[in-house]
């Protein structure tokens, strides 16, 4: 469990770092109730139990909840070619969360990366839908063996950006993804009210509304010439 304390202008929490890496889906993108219509109709066509699978799969790749919650013999790469034509075609009510273009905006580009459970071609339609910029880097399901809860895929976007983990801020809204960015020895700030174990002593924020960068001016040299920043998180 990492602790965080509160430093810098009274009500804030100040965490300076080299770079910031997003979850997508309830970290930039408001879509809990997209992703859920689209499990509750995969769930009917293919008999699996629909509440089950949105209590235990929301950050998870879904490959591995179909492993999980499917029935004998399931064919998983079927299923997931399946889910992503629902997923594609599922686009009202995708909407971005409050705030998160402008801070996405405010950060320096080379420093951000996209770490997300869903295929790439989703993730850039729902960014795009919702009007988030997508970072340069963008790490997904497929680019790691071991998906959330497992930290490959935070650690190889911190490589991807050239960063090291403990110079790196996850956001993240999901219990798996929390997990994932702590294992990778990283800070985690939880986006939204997804409390547990995990998430005690956290930084949390409902949204990005009043969060703020400051920008540092680049190291001399021979130190790391990536410019560091401060995120000043309300309390």
């Amino acid at each position: 469990m990492t602790t965080v304390a509160a430093t810098g202008a009274p009500g804030t929490v100040d965490l300076t770092a080299r770079a910031v890496l997003f979850d997508m889906d309830g970290t930039l993108v408001d879509s809990t109730a997209v992703v859920e219509q689209v499990w509750r109709a995969f769930a009917s066509e293919n008999g699996m139990d629909a509440q089950a699978i949105i209590a235990t799969g929301h950050g998870v790749r879904a490959e591995d909840t179909m492993r999980r919650h499917g029935p004998v013999g399931f064919d998983v790469a079927t299923g997931a070619d399946r889910l992503f034509d629902l997923e594609l075609a599922a686009v009202d009510g995708i909407v971005p969360v409050p705030g998160a273009r402008a801070f996405v905006e405010s950060l320096p580009t080379a420093s951000i990366a996209l770490v997300t459970s869903a295929r790439r071609a989703l993730a850039l339609r729902r960014l795009e839908i919702a009007d988030v910029p997508t970072p340069g880097v963008v790490v997904t399901a497929a680019d790691v063996e071991h998906g959330k809860p497992a930290p490959d895929c935070y650690l190889l976007a911190a490589r991807l950006l050239g960063v090291d983990p403990a110079d790196a801020i996850v956001f993240e809204d999901a219990e798996a993804g929390i997990a994932a960015g702590l294992a990778a020895g990283m800070r985690t700030v939880v986006v939204g009210s997804h409390e547990s174990e995990t998430t005690r002593g956290l930084p949390r924020i409902r949204n990005y509304r009043d969060v703020s960068v400051t920008l540092h001016e680049a190291a001399p040299a021979g130190q790391d010439p990536r410019p560091s920043f401060t995120i000043a998180l309300p309390l």
